[in-house]
Parts: structure tokens; C-alpha cells; sequence
């Protein structure tokens, strides 16, 4: 499925995905919840931070190349 606007990935990178982080299991989860599976662990809240933004550009560019849709935000952060 296409999406309706053609966006590069530059594009989708810029958007402001809300970002939900959280304790477990002694480490961080940074989690972008309109990226489904979109998830990166970090020892401490910053490290967990920094990953999930390689986790998002990993995640955005996969759906790029098989043509799968990328939601925009769903809400602004």
C-alpha cells in the first residue's frame, strides 16, 4: 500500500513521533508506538533515547524498500 503523499525518508524522519520510554528489566525501552515494533533498550533513559532514532531510521527505511506504508504521527508530542 502506498502512501497517498510521496515522502522521502528524510521526510518521515523529520516528524515529531511521540516517544514513550520506560523502565524494564534493569534497562530502557524506548518505544514509538505508530511504528509498530519500532523498540530500542538502552542501560540508562539517554542511551535508550539515542538508539530508537538509529531503530527508527532502520524501521522506516525496511518499510521504504517493500513498498509498505509508513503512518505520519498520530498526534503531536
Amino acid at each position: 500500500m502506498a502512501n497517498l503523499i510521496e515522502r522521502t525518508l528524510e521526510d518521515y524522519l523529520a516528524m515529531d513521533y511521540q516517544i514513550t520510554l520506560t523502565p524494564e528489566y534493569g534497562a530502557w525501552t524506548a518505544r514509538i508506538p505508530d511504528l509498530p515494533g519500532c523498540i530500542a533498550a538502552g542501560d540508562t533513559p539517554q542511551e535508550a533515547l539515542e538508539l530508537i532514532e538509529d531503530a527508527k531510521q532502520s524501521w522506516m527505511s525496511a518499510s521504504m524498500m517493500k513498498g509498505l506504508f509508513i503512518p505520519e504521527p498520530s498526534s503531536s508530542v
